[in-house]
């Protein structure tokens, strides 16, 4: 394969995941948390928030951000920082919408350093 070149995984219907929601997708490397704005637009991030570690999939999708369940830490979807006085970063994952399907980024998922 060129450098050019992505293996993309379909993880499934855009449909699948409700308007201001999220899904998991489980990984050898851990899970990836899929979420949908209310405008359609995708996301993935890892399912971790950068505070505590906390299970960002279960958060309040708003706007463009998650909110974290666990201490309101709200994480930008589009590059996984902190918002506000909080500083951390999740790690983010390109995806795409392809006839109504999500493509995830097979290649970034081979490249995770193990846990």
């Amino acid at each position: 394969m060129s450098v050019m070149e992505k293996a993309w995984i379909d993880i499934g219907a855009i449909s699948d995941i409700p308007a201001q929601g999220a899904r998991l997708v489980k990984t050898a490397r851990g899970c990836i948390a899929v979420f949908r704005t209310a405008d359609d637009t995708v996301f993935a991030l890892d399912d971790r928030c950068p505070h505590k570690g906390g299970p960002l999939s279960q958060g309040i999708v708003h706007g463009r951000s998650v909110t974290c369940p666990l201490h309101n830490w709200v994480i930008s979807l589009e590059t996984g920082a902190a918002l506000g006085a909080d500083e951390g970063q999740a790690r983010t994952y390109e995806l795409r919408v392809e006839g109504g399907r999500i493509l995830l980024d097979g290649a970034a998922l081979e490249n995770l350093a193990p846990e």
